[in-house]
């Protein structure tokens, strides 16, 4: 991370060529715009061209815009107040909702360029193939999105299962086989025994999909890593950042695992949806049943009329 990276732009602008200073301009005016857009987007609004672009952020010391843009997500969750990176205490309502919107946009925008599509494309095939995958998380979050992809893994017709204690998972572990996959997600990425189930699972030959950031000890281990950096929050250690940001993954991998699969994908779903829209409790058009109520449901008709005149 550049400690003053917005310093270093406002120094840089003053003798930019032209082209180059208009890039410059822009990010000074708005830099989580700058985070949300992409090459060709940053081009058509600062009337320059992509390689005008990679050739400002070497200009800065970075290797392209990916990398430009992660350091100055780092020096923006170093601004704001306690409360937000980008929000200060006196801002009315209206500017929290816009920074934090903008903020989060930012975040889910992040996920395409941070994603390695060759290995993303292999850990699809993976777990689209194996007799058996498990989700590990760590901690309240992970587990919350480990439940949620067994849920829409489950759907799709592949056998999966979500493990939230820790020794269920070493057990869990125990019991997978070579061409079984297993999921872990975790923003920190360091917690040892999540790190134990997972050695013991890839010591059965199965393969980890690693959900977390670059550089962590989950990281090293894993077969196929969907490494994710985000700015740290102000408030909690894992913050909205990193829920969206996997969310984001979950859906993509939901995706492409269901292109993958093929008809029967698509046909289990359309059948889950089915069941659901006639059956489902929260539907407006099913009925909830009581026993008080003679038009709904089973209310003691045997076929020979109403219960109570059948008794009297």
């Amino acid at each position: 991370m550049t400690p003053c990276l917005l310093q270093k732009i406002a120094a840089l602008r003053g003798h930019a060529p032209a082209t180059r200073r208009a890039i410059l301009e822009l990010i000074l005016e708005d830099p989580d715009r700058v985070l949300q857009e992409s090459f060709e987007q940053l081009a058509e609004r600062s009337r320059s061209s992509v390689p005008t672009i990679m050739r400002t952020c070497r200009d800065l010391g970075f290797a392209g815009l990916r990398e430009f843009k992660l350091a100055l997500a780092q020096e923006l969750a170093l601004g704001g107040s306690p409360l937000h990176r980008r929000v200060s205490i006196e801002d009315a309502t209206d500017a929290v909702v816009d920074k934090i919107a903008r903020s989060a946009a930012a975040s889910v925008s992040g996920v395409r360029g941070q994603l390695d599509v060759p290995v993303l494309d292999a850990a699809v095939a993976a777990i689209a193939a194996a007799p058996h995958v498990d989700l590990y998380g760590a901690g309240a979050t992970s587990w919350f999105m480990a439940c949620d992809l067994q849920a829409r893994l489950f759907r799709l017709g592949l056998s999966a299962t979500a493990w939230a204690d820790y020794h269920l998972q070493q057990v869990a572990g125990a019991a997978q086989r070579p061409g079984g996959v297993v999921i872990a997600i975790s923003h920190v990425g360091g917690m040892p025994s999540l790190l134990d189930a997972v050695d013991i699972a890839r010591a059965q030959g199965a393969r980890l999909v690693a959900l977390t950031r670059p550089g962590t000890a989950l990281a090293a281990r894993a077969d196929f890593l969907l490494g994710l950096s985000v700015p740290d929050d102000a408030v909690m250690h894992v913050g909205i950042d990193a829920y969206l940001t996997h969310l984001t993954a979950i859906e993509i991998l939901t995706v492409l695992v269901a292109q993958r699969r093929g008809a029967s994908a698509v046909q289990r779903l359309q059948r889950t949806r089915e069941a659901f829209r006639r059956h489902g409790i929260d539907t407006a058009v099913h009925p909830l049943q009581s026993w008080d109520d003679p038009d709904s449901g089973d209310n003691g008709d045997n076929g020979d009329g109403d219960a109570k005149g059948a008794a009297a």
